[in-house]
């Protein structure tokens, strides 16, 4: 009996301790009305009501200030940062090296031109795949220049090395190719790299036209990394729009019709009229046949109203 009160009280939203005190005063055996009006008269609150009289603690905000709180958050704004919007970004290492380097020498300052691009329009997650073996010394076979900065991006988890090791003397390397697709398809991302990956097309139908439709290539003008303003063509989406994963429709604009006010297409014609803004856009013919529609049925009804007694 005492837990079933503790229980009914408790869903009432009476605090243990205050529905303790009253059973003890008024024995175990007391009914449920006599325990509330004690409670009531002891001035316990149920903590639904107590939450309610406390007043909330309102900011003081600057006039013209733009600062918001938590709560307040205009509709269909993420709680996330604007980062957010933009795409994961996966860079080929060796493949923009080595497109820096004339495909001569591995450049690693080519590497860190792509991620500074990236970094200043704002993207977060950036990862650059490169061989575990090029963290060995430079050899002529194969030269590497500013090798410093592979340590640099390492650190700054953004550089990923891709295994490799030695077995019997000979090299053993994965193929950094699938590290690549498998991560940018896994994060929803965009693939950096002037490579066509058409092995991993054949292998994977999904990779296809994930591969076709977010790979980004790009060119170096001068030591400066420049993807193309429309990756997929020109009929395709802008960059900014291939970035983010909402991109911008465009506003659609209007051409004016070449034949101005001659124009005889009325509603027909695809072209802006900004004369005919207010107007109903009918064409000639259809105007000239409303016209003669009007006298003809009034003197219809001029002929029912004679007609009627």
């Amino acid at each position: 009996v005492h837990q079933s009160k503790m229980d009914f009280f408790c869903k009432l939203g009476y605090s243990k301790q205050d529905i303790c005190k009253v059973l003890e005063n008024l024995g175990q055996e007391a009914l449920e009305d006599d325990v509330l009006k004690e409670l009531i008269r002891m001035g316990s609150k149920p903590q639904a009501l107590e939450s309610q009289a406390q007043p909330s603690q309102l900011k003081l905000v600057a006039r013209g200030s733009c600062s918001t709180t938590p709560g307040l958050r205009w509709l269909g704004e993420d709680e996330n940062d604007s980062s957010d919007s933009l795409r994961p970004i996966v860079i080929d290492g060796s493949n923009v090296a080595m497109s820096h380097g004339n495909k001569e020498v591995f450049s690693c300052w080519g590497i860190q031109l792509a991620v500074d691009w990236f970094r200043e329009r704002g993207h977060t997650y950036i990862k650059v795949f490169v061989p575990l073996w090029r963290k060995e010394p430079p050899r002529q076979d194969s030269p590497i220049a500013d090798q410093h900065i592979l340590e640099e991006l390492e650190k700054q988890s953004v550089l990923v090395y891709t295994p490799s090791r030695k077995v019997k003397g000979k090299r053993v390397v994965c193929y950094d190719d699938r590290y690549i697709v498998k991560v940018a398809y896994e994060q929803d991302g965009v693939i950096v790299s002037n490579d066509h990956y058409r092995d991993l097309q054949n292998e994977n139908p999904e990779w296809k036209w994930f591969i076709e439709q977010r790979l980004l290539m790009y060119s170096f003008v001068s030591n400066r990394f420049m993807p193309p303003d429309d990756p997929l063509g020109r009929h395709g989406p802008t960059l900014s729009n291939f970035l983010s994963k909402k991109p911008v429709l465009p506003e659609k604009k209007w051409q004016p019709c070449p034949y101005g006010k001659k124009c005889t297409y009325g509603s027909k014609c695809k072209f802006y009229h900004p004369e005919r803004q207010h107007q109903a856009q009918l064409s000639v013919a259809d105007e000239l046949r409303a016209k003669t529609k009007v006298p003809l049925a009034l003197g219809k009804e001029e002929e029912r109203c004679q007609c009627s007694p």
